[in-house]
């Protein structure tokens, strides 16, 4: 084989590995959209003017909201913060997936220090931040 087909030959696949490293590497996160804004200003209690943003920055200490799409293409907005859960601070990661059209939101999944939550569980803490 001659040098400059090996040569070659090592390119490609480097190329090929920089192409998906640039698709599908790590990303910035998205800290502000109309996709956040929506969900910041939902009441997650019947009967309360209070939106969840409101609700969760009196109840944790540090606080961050992030956009990101899923491998599925569902939006999902995610509250990322430190909490008070069971008489201690724990990181808590609470997400909403959002409709295309910014009208309907579902609420994702609840990790209280890394352990994800049952549905009955998150119910419960959501009442508990609204509570406090």
């Amino acid at each position: 084989m001659q040098p400059g087909k090996r040569t070659i030959l090592w390119i490609i696949p480097i190329a090929i590995i920089g192409i998906f490293y640039y698709f599908y590497g790590p990303q910035e996160d998205i800290t502000d959209n109309d996709y956040i804004s929506y969900v910041q200003q939902l009441s997650l209690v019947e009967n309360s003017n209070v939106s969840i943003e409101e609700a969760l920055s009196n109840y944790c200490e540090k606080s961050s909201w992030v956009f990101f799409k899923t491998q599925m293409r569902k939006n999902v907005v995610e509250f990322k913060g430190e909490c008070q859960v069971d008489k201690e601070v724990q990181p808590v990661n609470l997400q909403f997936v959002v409709d295309k059209e910014i009208t309907k939101h579902e609420l994702g999944v609840l990790l209280i220090n890394h352990v994800q939550q049952t549905d009955a569980d998150r119910e419960k803490y959501i009442e508990q931040v609204y509570m406090n």
